[in-house]
């Protein structure tokens, strides 16, 4: 199974959200934590979270983006029951069994998002409409002919 896998192009993620996910944590688009917020409410960082967060399934924290990767079994099985607890603890799941539900189908969406060979780097992005949250998944493209990603932004350190 293949599954997002969240990466860190430059330190930017640990300025901009006031939880990064850790490099290398398997990944969830984790709208559903944006459910019951309201954007007006939000200061600039959970807004960003909201716009361009993929949500680690260790911390809990959002990258600004995911690789597709190879997901072992045993880790799969894992990564559900690590989110199905935080559904239960977090968003107040009636019981771990409809947890476990909705964490499996997370990952399930998750998944159906990684049809692309292993290495692609993926970014989220969503949007308030006024029929909900709408999400769009894209594929940052590859600009060398090594196969390396072109270079999004560069970071300079204030004095």
């Amino acid at each position: 199974m293949k599954l997002p896998r969240t990466i860190r192009m430059d330190p930017s993620d640990g300025r901009v959200f006031h939880n990064a996910a850790e490099p290398g944590e398997w990944a969830v688009t984790g709208t559903f934590s944006f459910v019951d917020a309201s954007f007006e409410d939000m200061d600039n960082k959970d807004q960003l979270s909201f716009t361009s967060g993929w949500m680690g399934t260790n911390s809990f924290g959002y990258s600004t983006f995911v690789q597709v990767s190879v997901a072992p079994d045993s880790e799969v099985e894992a990564t559900t029951r690590s989110l199905a607890l935080h559904l239960f603890n977090e968003y107040g799941a009636p019981d771990m069994l409809v947890a476990m539900d909705a964490a499996k189908g997370e990952i399930m969406h998750a998944e159906s998002l990684c049809d692309h060979p292993a290495g692609t780097l993926l970014a989220i992005r969503r949007d308030l409409t006024d029929e909900g949250i709408s999400e769009q998944i894209r594929i940052v493209p590859r600009d060398d002919e090594e196969g390396g990603h072109a270079q999004i932004w560069s970071f300079v350190e204030d004095d």
